[in-house]
């Protein structure tokens, strides 16, 4: 509902605002002068109240209106509306520097707690503002090799290079290694679409494999029985966070002689016996989309086990031309550079990524917490050799619960509070009918019908964590 259809100004009559309530139908009108500064707020109690004391229909607002309200800048953050609303106070008038009324706020009506948002109150603008006034914006400039020495550092001295998304990260990572038509290559089911579309645009099959039940990562058992003599990589994707079994990974491409790609997309920070994820494949990948742990916007980054192998994606991220022989190019390349302006705000990103995980698995352990109470969720695995950076914080509704996760999942949005469900297995979508069948590829089904997201962003404030707990426990209560 607009303001302006609760808003009434201070020289009308009561009569007036009693078909105003009765058409909005919450109980609470603002009351504003000529200028539309805030003056106050009438009830239908007000009302009542000031008719038993002899006041007339024909009386004005101003002479029986509520001084005695709460009332917030229009910037207000989340977490003190949150905080400020109140049984007594469930309405709150919205007023700019001036006084004047822009807005309102309600449980229904916050800003709402977005599942993922960024946090960008470092040196983002400084770096940014470094690229504008030295003129290094594009694909050239001093944070971009300072963005690929950080991964290079982090990941132990293997060769990193940055690109324009994540999605493209894949795509060059099995370009580079040579995958092509005719390769089959073993990717889970439950991921995201980039997963298993980078497959595609190397002319190689995607073969779709079942997941784990606690860790939902791709289950090496069911690969075993889909393995041919077509197969020639391995892609283990870290989904959500929670790092693949990447020993067993390791033994599984040993015996087969596979290429291992490991997608590491959602799952920067993660670490699988004492090491971080995307140091144990051929090629790992990440993305820095806005949703991501740290994020550029959109970008990505490829890193390398093997020297020559980065050497060549290096040349074929940038159109296919040679480094020694400027415009010869050795191969049809790809444009997939990242921008100086982009590297620079994941420079600044990553200085601040140990407070970033820290945040994460602090919203992790208050959600385990809350959700452990019950019988009816499932909560997310963190494997003894592992550290879950819980990039999105994703649990299941069991089927044995009383309620359905549709029904949490509107629930929370009518408390303000956003919710996702789990990607839809591969499998099921129009591009990817036949890279697996629904009877091999159970645990993926149910995982997805029964998994949903809780807000994860770093900049969660525990008030509004807090709000997010106590609504799922009212929501089950009203089972027990």
């Amino acid at each position: 509902m607009d303001v302006k259809e609760l808003t009434v100004q201070c020289d009308q009559n009561i009569k007036s605002a009693l078909e105003g309530l009765n058409t909005t139908g919450l109980g609470i009108l603002f009351v504003t002068d000529n200028n539309n500064i805030l003056s106050g707020i009438i009830t239908d109690g007000d009302i009542r109240r000031a008719l038993l004391a002899g006041k007339e229909l024909s009386s004005a607002i101003k002479d029986v209106m509520n001084l005695d309200y709460t009332s917030l800048p229009v910037d207000t953050d989340n977490s003190v509306i949150l905080d400020a609303i109140t049984n007594k106070v469930k309405i709150i008038p919205l007023v700019d520097v001036a006084g004047k009324l822009v807005d309102y706020a309600s449980i229904n009506k916050i800003r709402r707690i977005s599942v993922a948002s960024p946090l960008l109150n470092g040196n983002e603008l400084a770096y940014v503002t470094d690229c504008i006034k030295s003129s290094w914006i594009s694909s050239q400039g001093k944070y971009v090799r300072e963005f690929e020495k950080i991964f290079t550092d982090y990941h132990g001295g293997m060769p990193a290079l940055a690109v324009s998304n994540g999605t493209v990260a894949l795509h060059l990572a099995l370009d580079a290694l040579g995958i092509t038509k005719g390769d089959e290559v073993l990717v889970a089911d439950l991921t995201f679409a980039a997963s298993v579309n980078s497959i595609i645009y190397t002319g190689a099959t995607p073969v779709l494999i079942d997941i784990e039940p606690d860790t939902w990562n791709i289950d090496l058992t069911k690969a075993e029985e889909k393995v041919t003599a077509n197969t020639k990589a391995i892609m283990p994707v870290h989904l959500y966070g929670h790092p693949c079994d990447m020993d067993a990974v390791a033994a599984f491409a040993k015996k087969y002689n596979l290429l291992v790609i490991e997608d590491c997309a959602e799952a920067l920070g993660s670490f699988y016996n004492g090491k971080p994820v995307g140091v144990f494949g051929d090629v790992s990948t990440y993305s820095f989309y806005g949703n991501k742990t740290i994020t550029t916007g959109e970008g990505g980054m490829v890193v390398f086990k093997d020297s020559a192998i980065a050497e060549r994606a290096a040349m074929l991220r940038d159109h296919g031309m040679q480094k020694t022989k400027r415009y010869w190019h050795a191969e049809v390349g790809y444009n997939y550079r990242l921008t100086n302006i982009q590297a620079a705000i994941g420079v600044a990103q990553f200085e601040k990524i140990d407070e970033f995980l820290a945040a994460k698995r602090h919203i992790a352990k208050t959600y385990n917490q809350t959700l452990a109470r019950s019988p009816y969720f499932q909560i997310p695995a963190e494997k003894e050799n592992t550290v879950n950076s819980y990039w999105l914080y994703t649990f299941l509704v069991n089927e044995s619960a009383p309620f359905k996760r549709e029904e949490l999942m509107e629930y929370l949005n009518n408390t303000g509070v956003e919710t996702r469900p789990v990607f839809f297995p591969m499998h099921q979508m129009p591009p990817y009918l036949n890279f697996g069948k629904p009877e091999d590829l159970k645990v993926s089904i149910h995982v997805s019908e029964c998994g949903m997201s809780l807000p994860s962003s770093v900049n969660l404030t525990d008030i509004e964590l807090n709000h997010i707990c106590n609504s799922i426990n009212e929501f089950v209560k009203k089972f027990e």
